[in-house]
């Protein structure tokens, strides 16, 4: 059986709240290597990642893997947000450039900041706290010249100290394992581990897929398009979801890392369909 990590993102409200908190009693038990929590576009939800990754640690006793950014903030800011989670026992942190804030339509360094997020993993590798994991792209990012030039940036990220990167959603296991294999080619060592998205909304995957430059096949389309009108889209996101991570392990896939939108039914259900099952019941801890 592969290992398995979750992403979450902070809650903004007392109701997301209460979804937070679900996924960690859900897909908790599921014993994950680690969770990971987002941050909002532009850094907006900086404090309540580091409310959410500190409750984590402590009432649920799950290694949490905090993202951290670039954007709108002074080297010596985000260390100090790096030096708050090491404080709280938080050793693993996933860093990013990180999306612009809204209404820019190009990422901006900070005057003080960082300019990339290769020289946020050096500053981070220095302090010798983390370990640290960073973003890869299978298909083409928006803003790389080519497939290449993805590649050669994640490489100078792994050398300036990432030790795994996870990739961005993808719908064909070829794109994974073509990237697994360029990225082998180019002396990437470190483990590469999938990120899989099952489908909750599909017109919401659709405008997440136009941002972030993920191919979708014409059949999932059709079939996604088809289960709207027959109320069946959950049985074939469960379905989709499964037959991806079942081909990814069989293609050598060890980890598989899941982006739950903070609604675990569906990962719980695809990670149970693969024989993944609970390993006790989870405890949070007053």
């Amino acid at each position: 059986m592969p290992t398995v990590s979750f992403e979450f993102f902070p809650p903004k409200s007392l109701e997301g709240s209460f979804r937070l908190w679900d996924c960690c009693n859900v897909l908790g038990p599921m014993g994950p290597e680690f969770v990971s929590v987002t941050y909002g576009a532009g850094g907006t939800t900086r404090e309540l990642t580091h409310e959410a990754v500190g409750t984590i640690h402590k009432h649920y006793g799950l290694t949490v893997a905090a993202h951290l950014t670039c954007v709108d903030a002074s080297r010596e800011e985000t260390l100090a947000i790096a030096d708050a989670y090491a404080a709280v026992g938080v050793t693993e942190i996933v860093a990013l450039r990180g999306d612009p804030p809204k209404g820019a339509e190009r990422f901006s360094a900070h005057p003080q900041g960082f300019a990339s997020s290769v020289e946020l993993v050096e500053a981070l590798a220095r302090t010798g706290k983390f370990t640290i994991r960073v973003g890869a792209y299978p298909e083409k990012h928006p803003e790389a010249a080519d497939a290449r030039a993805d590649i050669e940036f994640l490489k100078r990220k792994i050398d300036a100290g990432a030790t795994s990167a996870i990739t961005q959603f993808f719908f064909q296991p070829e794109t994974f394992f073509r990237f697994r294999d360029a990225c082998a080619k180019a002396g990437i060592t470190a483990p590469i581990l999938p990120g899989i998205l099952p489908v909750e909304s599909w017109a919401g995957v659709k405008r997440l897929a136009g941002r972030c430059g993920t191919h979708i096949p014409e059949t999932t389309a059709h079939a996604f398009e088809n289960a709207e009108r027959d109320g069946t889209t959950e049985l074939l996101a469960v379905a989709v979801a499964t037959s991806l991570c079942d081909r990814l392990i069989q293609g050598g896939a060890e980890h598989l890392h899941f982006y739950t939108l903070n609604k675990p039914g569906l990962t719980r259900d695809v990670c149970l369909a693969l024989g993944i099952a609970p390993k006790a019941r989870l405890q949070a801890v007053a």
